[in-house]
């Protein structure tokens, strides 16, 4: 690496995901320059440790470079997430999630700056094999995941010859962190089961709950991201281009019902709370298998990245400090 500290820019750094990246930058590496920017859609920090978010929309492609100028890495993560706020605000899915994350490539393909960006499961529809790997075909089933597709293939095409990318396909992320004493959460399935069970409610399951789904918790989500800009720095300073795709999962993939049932005894244990599990009609079409099982060998050999959370652990430790 060269003696000049590098300059990282985060996307969407006031959300659940960027917050937490912001955080284990300057955890990592004090002495790096980091620029946190987002438009508050649905952000829930205004300042992380010394860094403060700026407001930007990235839609605005001039003021974007601005924000951006001397970058070396940008950290691609503001979006329109999940499938249900794409579905319900088509249009500005399209303009940040395409437009806005073709203005984020356009900038490293004309500075060099290298790029992370998350793409998603949901880029593979219904999954054809298992486990799943970055290089099985994309059929997505809902806006959400066709927005994620063409930003994946912009990426793609612009990085080559230009800028060294990471890519990468996350699974169901789950926990929460804290950012000065603010509890940064997200209502994911597991984090929905621990809210019912805090509040003292029956945990429901969609039919048939044998549905399996991976889960990886959003402080391994942000590790990754670390590992990533430090070897894009390395890449960056070597003049290498092109892209590298990485799937960040846990090796856990247990099924709607055993999260149920896995918080229901914790809480039972740790709260002393009898709760109901309660078997409801599905309203939506999903993958309904019994396994679902993700390839990171990838990320560990490349990146050196390794889970350290498990969803037992989170479930109690969540549960454990309502307790106390």
């Amino acid at each position: 690496m060269s003696t000049e500290s590098p300059r990282v820019a985060i996307t969407g750094a006031a959300g659940y995901i960027g917050s937490r990246v912001v955080s284990k930058l300057q955890e990592e590496h004090p002495d790096w320059d980091i620029v946190a920017l987002d438009n508050f859609y649905l952000g829930q920090v205004r300042e992380v440790g010394d860094v403060r978010v700026s407001h930007l929309d990235i839609r605005h492609r001039d003021r974007l470079e601005e924000k951006l100028e001397g970058a070396d890495v940008v950290i691609h993560l503001a979006a329109v997430s999940g499938v249900k706020d794409c579905d319900q605000n088509s249009d500005l899915a399209f303009e940040v999630n395409v437009h806005g994350t073709n203005n984020v490539a356009w900038f490293c393909k004309k500075t060099g700056a290298a790029l992370v960006f998350p793409f998603s499961m949901a880029v593979l529809g219904d999954p054809q094999a298992f486990p799943i790997t970055v290089d099985q075909p994309r059929a997505p089933l809902n806006w959400y995941g066709r927005t994620k597709l063409l930003g994946e293939r912009a990426i793609e095409t612009l990085a080559e010859g230009a800028f060294p990318a990471h890519l990468f396909m996350i699974s169901n992320v789950y926990g929460e962190h804290d950012i000065a004493g603010t509890t940064i959460s997200k209502n994911t399935v597991i984090n929905f089961f621990v809210n019912r069970a805090l509040a003292g409610e029956d945990l429901t399951v969609y039919k048939p709950g044998t549905q399996a789904r991976n889960y990886v918790h959003v402080k391994d989500v942000a590790n990754a991201y670390l590992r990533s800009a430090e070897r894009l720095v390395e890449l960056r300073e070597r003049g290498e281009t092109g892209t590298e795709k990485f799937e960040i999962a846990s090796d856990e993939d247990p099924s709607v019902l055993d999260v149920a049932e896995l918080v229901q005894a914790e809480a039972a244990e740790l709260l002393g709370t009898d709760l109901d599990i309660k078997l409801l009609d599905n309203p939506r079409s999903e993958t309904l298998v019994e396994s679902f099982t993700v390839d990171t060998t990838q990320a560990h050999d490349v990146l050196g990245w390794e889970v350290q959370h498990s969803t037992e652990e989170s479930v109690r430790d969540l549960l454990s400090e309502a307790a106390h």
